[in-house]
């Protein structure tokens, strides 16, 4: 009889002896490519795991009661990981082994993870509460437009996430305060608004309405458990939401006394480098702030001919700023400051968007399947907002994709600019290339969600030139309409680069806006005042649109007749957001396969 210990040991031997005798498995382009992209599931579904919020934009409901943890710690935990799965891809894969779409994976994975390990000592240079965003104006947006209803649990949720504002607005002032320490204020014009707006959810009842409204329409719940929901989320709001809001305006009021009106960032320390940096980040090239400044100058000049052209076609009578002041000033270009005016706003702009959805066909071999719904800002925040924007669809099709229009001031939406605008935000814009890449299948899903503004911010403005090659825009107003958001967008070069490289004053970018734009005063201002907290990012979009028209020059130029708009649509907007620079070897790619 053999003794079970001996036994165990033999057996174990002999498997050991097995395996050393036996080869590695042979490593082959699909097994290296699969182990990589399982390491991209694993890392985005952990990040998910740690993102209450990321989890509700998803529709995932795991961590529905609960925010994010915007502490530094918190901050200096999420650094530790990436270092450590950086190091941990590049040990775990061979990337000449992987395909051509993984290794597109591999490259964007290292370049973004790289990005934040080399910037994480500039985690500091921004201002976390301003007239564009912040958590004042995110928790309301947030819990309106994401935190959705449905059954009690749901609802518990959205109590349970009231109760922790206070938590999350203390983590906020300690943000601010890190940054006080290090001169990092906002300007003195910033303030009036981000405290305006935190006072309309002290006083107001936007919350309680929109967990009311969402409550009563859940028909599951029964009268009494509806009404011990709607006192517990009041007793939430105010013991949790009011105090800490309170909080954050004491706060805000004091550290606007230390605010100066100096507005570029040339002004916080180390400035200049990180403004270098803000450019790189968000055009994804290595163009200067000069070279950039140049671009815009050019552009503007450019496009001012054409709007002449455009004037003589016409037939007005008068010189450029003649025919900017008559754009800007004259009724026939704007609908009533009513609700009946909003309402007609609204309505011919999803009209514009379901007439070029028949033209998608003929644009495009892939579409959406998310729709898309045009949506007025709400007022809690139209008076900071901008003037239109886009937010993405849940993935698992609960929520479609919104086109935000501010309608505050109806004088700021004139009706020219109405077809440019919707096919931006809209269709053939935001919503075509986020939507359809966050449906795309074989791709990680850190690249369905990646953010890369000159690629995003580029086809959108790209998109409003589209329609005009295939017989739209045919109202000349309609025309100037696209023409100025163009010129709009030419300008961000010029007065980015000036605010921020070549410390022009606000008011000079107001003035440089005023002399060669039709946009009225109230959103030539709202825009300086974006350059000033939002640094670089203005500049992504025509830097894009700019480089997608190159792209396109080059494949039609190099393929002749086997060039197909369809085709190199496909190219730019089915393999998710990417820097420019791997666009153009996507298109390179592509023109080989045709040639």
């Amino acid at each position: 009889m053999i003794h079970f210990k001996r036994l165990v040991f033999v057996i174990a031997f002999a498997v050991i002896g097995l395996s050393a005798c036996q080869p590695a498995p042979e490593k082959n382009t699909v097994s290296e490519s699969k182990k990589a992209n399982a390491f991209f599931a694993r890392v985005f579904n952990e990040e998910v795991d740690r993102s209450p919020e990321f989890q509700t934009q998803l529709g995932i409901h795991k961590d529905y009661g609960k925010w994010d943890d915007i502490s530094d710690a918190n901050a200096k935990r999420e650094l530790a990981i990436t270092q450590q799965e950086l190091a941990r891809l590049k040990q775990l894969v061979d990337y000449d082994l992987l395909d051509s779409q993984t290794r597109i994976s591999y490259d964007l994975f290292v370049r973004n993870s790289q990005r934040q390990i080399d910037q994480f000592e500039y985690r500091f240079h921004n201002y976390p509460v301003n007239q564009m965003f912040g958590r004042h104006s995110f928790i309301p947006s947030f819990l309106i437009n994401m935190h959705q209803i449905s059954d009690q649990s749901d609802a518990e949720a959205y109590i349970s996430r009231l109760e922790g504002v206070d938590e999350l607005i203390d983590q906020l002032i300690v943000n601010l305060i890190a940054r006080e320490e290090k001169g990092i204020i906002p300007p003195t014009f910033v303030f009036a608004h981000v405290i305006r707006d935190s006072e309309n959810i002290i006083g107001g009842d936007v919350l309680i309405s929109d967990f009311s409204a969402k409550v009563e329409a859940v028909d599951a719940i029964d009268a009494a458990t509806r009404a011990d929901l709607l006192n517990r989320a009041q007793q939430a709001i105010d013991g949790s939401v009011v105090p800490a809001y309170r909080n954050l305006v004491d706060y805000l009021k004091k550290l606007e006394e230390k605010s100066t009106t100096d507005d570029g960032i040339w002004k916080w320390p180390d400035g200049e480098a990180y403004y270098a940096i803000a450019l790189k980040n968000m055009t994804t090239t290595n163009l200067s702030a000069a070279e950039i400044h140049e671009i815009g100058l050019s552009e503007v000049k450019r496009i001012h001919g054409e709007i002449r052209a455009l004037m003589a076609q016409i037939g007005f009578d008068g010189d450029l700023q003649d025919f900017f002041e008559f754009m800007r000033t004259d009724q026939q270009f704007v609908y009533p400051d009513t609700e009946a005016g909003r309402a007609r706003y609204l309505a011919e702009a999803t009209q514009l968007i379901e007439t070029m959805k028949g033209q998608l066909d003929n644009l495009f071999l892939v579409k959406p399947k998310a729709d898309i719904v045009v949506k007025r800002v709400e007022p809690f925040r139209e008076q900071s907002a901008g003037t239109a924007f886009y937010q993405r669809p849940a993935p698992d099709g609960s929520r479609p994709g919104y086109y935000y229009a501010n309608l505050y001031d109806m004088s700021n939406m004139p009706t020219y600019k109405m077809e440019a605008l919707a096919y931006h935000e809209g269709i053939p814009g935001h919503h075509m290339q986020i939507a359809i890449a966050q449906e795309l299948p074989g791709i990680p899903d850190f690249r369905k969600y990646g953010s890369y503004t000159a690629y995003i911010e580029g086809w959108a403005l790209y998109s409003e030139l589209l329609p005009k090659e295939i017989g739209f825009y045919t109202d000349p107003y309609s025309d100037f309409g696209r023409l100025s958001a163009e010129l709009w967008r030419a300008c961000r070069l010029v007065v980015d680069t000036g605010i921020h490289y070549k410390k022009w004053t606000r008011q000079q970018g107001i003035d440089f806006y005023a002399a060669n734009t039709a946009n009225p005063p109230g959103e030539i201002v709202k825009m300086v005042e974006r350059h000033i907290v939002m640094p670089g990012q203005a500049t992504a979009y025509k830097i894009g649109m700019l480089k997608i028209l190159e792209l396109r020059r080059m494949a039609r130029e190099k393929l002749g007749d086997k060039f197909d708009i369809r085709a190199f649509h496909d190219v730019v907007i089915t393999n998710g957001a990417v820097p420019l620079d791997v666009l153009e070897e996507l298109v390179n790619e592509w023109i080989d396969s045709v040639n």
